[in-house]
């Protein structure tokens, strides 16, 4: 049944996630949870895991409720149609759990796709933000949304936000840490650390804070202790691309990886069709793979994407890809997911769109 969340929960959120803050957390995940992570890479009930999925950011649209973002898609027939045991990261903004109607907080959508993920045993990695803004109000996160924006509540209600994004973690870590779905919490898919130049902070007056690394680090130090305090079990990924962006570069990825409270890393791979380990010495694959084995935590490649349609056949697109998950493999990662599903592909214009009848569920499901 859905559930409408009023001003006085919102209010109970806040206190409830401030006694957590002042809480002690032990850094590394406690036993108990389905999927775990060692120097050897994932695991699902104790046994060896190598995941395959997709990102299917659309997962929580339900136009009945909230703004959406996308299309709605069939819950059941999409986690009925993966492989067994496949994994899926999709956005949990908190946009997508506010009811454009009322104003309050709605799980509902969430909740269904949860539930949806539990019956047919597949597993989940819910994005809690994104760095961009995208289906969140267009709001690209600056140096200052992670020195303290992020616990600075909303002024004024909106249908993309009635919480601080430390409010909203709380909520959302809170209501789900339970479920048999649950594989990772990740706080803001591919995160960077820029000054903006204007309002818009458009990417070509963006430039990399000197001190990127080191708040960023913070930030997944202090959001992570939180989020341990609340769920000691599961995961946390950091959404990182992966290729150099501001605040990550070079060697400042590994100290990211050191982060106590990230326990699975990532690379976003793009741009190299067929290529299985592609960049540079410095902000490459084979290097993000060597860091993150120094370390001894597991990298999955969170997004791999390929333009098709129009230029370039699907079939051409599966067997790059079916490439790259192969050597990507062999050369050490922990596991591949594909952007991006969506239940209408445009198929006569060039996208990353996958439909439910892409020749790449085959490769997955091989």
């Amino acid at each position: 049944m859905r559930q409408l969340v009023g001003t006085s929960v919102i209010a109970l959120v806040a206190v409830f996630f401030g006694t957590v803050v002042s809480s002690s957390a032990a850094a590394a995940p406690t036993p108990g949870a389905r999927v775990t992570a060692d120097s050897t890479g994932l695991a699902l009930d104790g046994a060896p895991w190598w995941p395959t999925g997709f990102d299917a950011y659309q997962l929580a649209t339900d136009w009945s409720v909230n703004v959406g973002c996308g299309a709605m898609v069939d819950l059941d027939s999409y986690f009925a149609s993966l492989p067994d045991h496949s994994l899926t990261r999709f956005d949990a903004f908190q946009s997508l759990a506010i009811n454009k109607f009322t104003g309050q907080l709605d799980f509902g959508p969430m909740d269904a796709v949860f539930a949806a993920a539990e019956a047919h045993d597949q597993l989940v990695i819910p994005v809690l933000s994104p760095q961009d803004g995208a289906c969140e109000g267009d709001v690209f996160k600056d140096r200052q949304w992670y020195v303290d924006g992020w616990t600075t509540v909303p002024p004024v209600p909106t249908v993309n936000a009635v919480l601080s994004f430390e409010q909203w973690t709380a909520a959302a870590v809170d209501r789900w840490k339970n479920s048999d779905a649950l594989a990772a919490w990740e706080l803001v898919g591919e995160p960077e650390i820029s000054n903006c130049a204007d309002a818009a902070c458009v990417w070509w007056t963006r430039t990399c804070a000197a001190d990127g690394a080191a708040v960023l680090r913070t930030f997944f130090d202090t959001a992570g202790a939180q989020v341990r305090a609340l769920d000691p079990r599961t995961l946390i990924t950091a959404g990182l691309t992966g290729g150099g962006q501001c605040g990550s570069q070079g060697d400042e990825y590994k100290y990211l990886a050191e982060s106590p409270y990230v326990d699975v890393l990532q690379y976003h791979d793009y741009g190299a069709d067929g290529v299985p380990l592609p960049g540079d010495q410095w902000n490459g694959l084979a290097r993000r793979i060597t860091q993150t084995t120094e370390v001894n935590k597991p990298l999955l490649v969170a997004e791999i994407g390929e333009f098709a349609g129009s230029c370039t056949s699907l079939e051409d697109r599966a067997s790059h890809v079916e490439t790259k998950i192969d050597g990507q493999r062999t050369a050490g990662t922990a596991g591949a997911l594909l952007w991006a599903f969506v239940p209408d592909p445009r198929v006569t214009e060039c996208t990353y769109d996958i439909g439910p009848e892409d020749p790449l569920w085959d490769v997955l499901g091989s």
